[in-house]
């Protein structure tokens, strides 16, 4: 969430600054509801004021020679009366600030100041490319055919057992797709210093609105029926970042790097806006899962803390040997939190393209507002918002596409990265 006092202080500015986003603020809006709610403040501390001088005035009426229970009965009307004008307006308070956190919880966060212009993912800048793409002297085949063909991906089964975007994996590579999921886990935890977490997978409204999932995007999760207001984890991200909702740490718990998450989870999502899009194969599914990367830190670590994180997720690119790109979204193509977001993008010799296996964000203190996930400065001795990072180390199940699509040989087996070996009982190929 935006912070309101600079909202108020130049709303052109943060009109300007989202427009790049894409996203119209709605300035006068916002002004007449931040008037009215001034007005509304102003109405009832003046009714508080006349109240107290109310309970003065039994003392006056009786030097003026009315009884002492007529003075009570007298003063008694008026804080009736007073009583009643002071529920009004704090109603009416509460409900101009219920209406101005619905704005500003359904406005993005702010691009930072080094993201490119730009609408779309095609006016995304290219930073740096990784690795050389392996020139086939055949044609290669897509993660699909080759797993089919292995008799080991089926889509079919899994439409029957659910319905569209679910795939069912058999031996060999189930057996890999865990490994890549395992094989992550010890990288970030062993070489990189992030705390394995193992979280809840289906969390409630409020951790949905600290990390911005809520109340936008509703209609890209998975909502449990009843009324506790549950919902399937769209990416680990929300519990992981959640662990800091409506707490305060000592300078001390955050150490020296602040505080850094890894998790393995299976990720649910509806995939409301993709109508069409990657209907084949393991690239955009309903379930699928994720090594997720978060990090919290003091705001003046969060800028060394996106290029660090990324790094760490470009690391198990490299160890894998598979090509990548790495790309800074321009403005129009930032996520909703998002004030600064590397992509990386894993070269796919089945479609002859780069696509997405990592999406690596610096959130600053946008969802930190939203969950007053705080640390207390030692300089100044009060709570500070922490700044948020978060990112993909990796989607397991584009890695698993992008080991298929790159390891394949003519006759369709598939070789396995030496990394992996040690996790499949050395196991060198997938026949």
């Amino acid at each position: 969430m935006l912070d309101i006092k600079a909202v108020r202080r130049d709303p052109q500015a943060v009109a300007h600054a989202l427009a790049r986003k894409g996203h119209l603020f709605p300035i006068d809006d916002f002004a007449q509801l931040d008037e009215r709610r001034k007005k509304a403040d102003v109405g009832a501390q003046s009714l508080l004021a006349e109240r107290k001088a109310a309970s003065k005035k039994i003392g006056e009426l009786v030097a003026q020679g009315i009884s002492v229970e007529e003075a009570k009965a007298e003063v008694a009307v008026i804080l009736e009366r007073i009583a009643a004008d002071i529920d009004v307006a704090t109603s009416e308070a509460k409900a101009i600030q219920a209406d101005i956190d619905a704005l500003l919880s359904s406005t993005p966060n702010i691009p930072d100041d080094h993201v490119p212009a730009g609408t779309t993912e095609s006016d995304n800048i290219e930073v740096l490319r990784w690795g050389i793409p392996k020139e086939c002297a055949y044609e290669p085949k897509d993660h699909v055919d080759l797993g089919e063909a292995l008799g080991q991906l089926d889509a079919e089964c899994a439409g029957k057992i659910t319905g569209s975007r679910f795939t069912v994996m058999y031996g060999a590579t189930a057996r890999l797709h865990r490994a890549l999921a395992q094989f992550m886990l010890d990288e970030h935890t062993a070489r990189h210093g992030y705390t394995e977490v193992s979280v809840p997978l289906i969390v409630n409204r409020d951790s949905l609105m600290g990390t911005g999932q809520l109340p936008k995007f509703e209609e890209d999760l998975f909502k449990l029926e009843g009324d506790q207001g549950y919902y399937l984890i769209p990416t680990a991200e929300v519990p992981l970042t959640n662990i800091a909702r409506e707490r305060i740490f000592e300078d001390e718990e955050l150490g020296e790097g602040g505080l850094k998450f890894v998790a393995h989870t299976p990720c649910f999502r509806s995939e409301a806006g993709s109508y069409g899009r990657d209907t084949r194969g393991l690239i955009r599914q309903h379930q699928f899962e994720k090594v997720e990367l978060v990090q919290l830190v003091r705001p003046e670590q969060s800028t060394q803390a996106l290029e660090e994180l990324t790094s760490h997720a470009e690391y198990i690119l490299q160890a894998l040997d598979l090509p990548y790109r790495k790309v800074i979204l321009c403005a129009g193509d930032l996520g909703f939190a998002a004030a600064l977001t590397y992509d990386l993008e894993v070269w796919l010799p089945g479609q002859q393209a780069y696509r997405e296996i990592s999406s690596c964000s610096n959130c600053k203190d946008f969802q930190a507002r939203r969950m007053q996930a705080r640390w207390r400065n030692p300089a100044s001795g009060k709570p500070e918002l922490l700044h948020t990072l978060n990112g993909s180390g990796l989607a397991v199940g584009r890695t698993l596409v992008a080991v298929l699509e790159n390891y394949q040989r003519r006759d369709g087996s598939i070789a396995i990265p030496s990394v992996l070996r040690p996790y499949l009982g050395a196991r060198d190929s997938i026949d």
